[in-house]
């Protein structure tokens, strides 16, 4: 092993060991009940409505990384398929409209601002997170599935331009190219 690789080995192990204390810290405070859950409800407050219209229920609310949180706080169980093809974050608007028979169908109507970033995936006490920046953000598992992504793989994620958020959206799994590999072997 040559001595830059070593120096870049020894940086990657830092920067690992970094971001489990920063994802260790995170989930401390998240199971002290310091999330930014109650960012999401009081914008659903804010932004969100419930009327009736004949026999249909019409309610708007925020996206919370799971859910959709109406007007009153009431969660709303958002299907983890439509949540990850439509690449869904937190603080986004949803519409849902509640059928006379019970169906529940879901509408993205406000996405809020987003940025792109890398990060390496993981799995901790049974929820899959990306590491990125320093943070661990939580992803569904209908995403990790979609795009059959393994732990260790980089992944592209979405997260809220602003704000602090608990979970981010996968945008796609980069692929893996081997560092001896020739740039020639790429050229179509």
């Amino acid at each position: 092993m040559t001595k830059s690789s070593k120096i870049a080995l020894i940086r990657e192990i830092l920067d690992s060991a970094e971001a489990s204390i920063r994802s260790a810290r995170q989930m401390l405070s998240e199971m002290a009940g310091e999330t930014g859950n109650s960012q999401i409800a009081k914008m659903a407050e804010k932004v969100g409505s419930h009327k009736q219209v004949g026999e249909q229920h019409i309610i708007e609310g925020s996206f919370d990384g799971q859910n959709m949180i109406g007007p009153d706080a009431r969660v709303y169980s958002v299907p983890a398929n439509y949540a990850s093809k439509s690449k869904l974050v937190p603080g986004d608007i949803l519409k849902l409209t509640i059928t006379a028979d019970g169906t529940f169908l879901y509408k993205q109507i406000g996405p809020v601002e987003r940025k792109k970033i890398v990060g390496t995936l993981t799995y901790e006490d049974g929820q899959y997170r990306v590491m990125a920046n320093g943070r661990s953000y939580k992803v569904l598992l209908a995403s990790v599935t979609y795009f059959k992504a393994e732990i260790g793989d980089k992944i592209t994620i979405l997260v809220p331009e602003t704000g602090d958020s608990d979970w981010a959206a996968i945008e796609n799994v980069l692929p893996h190219f081997d560092e001896e590999a020739n740039p020639d072997d790429f050229k179509l």
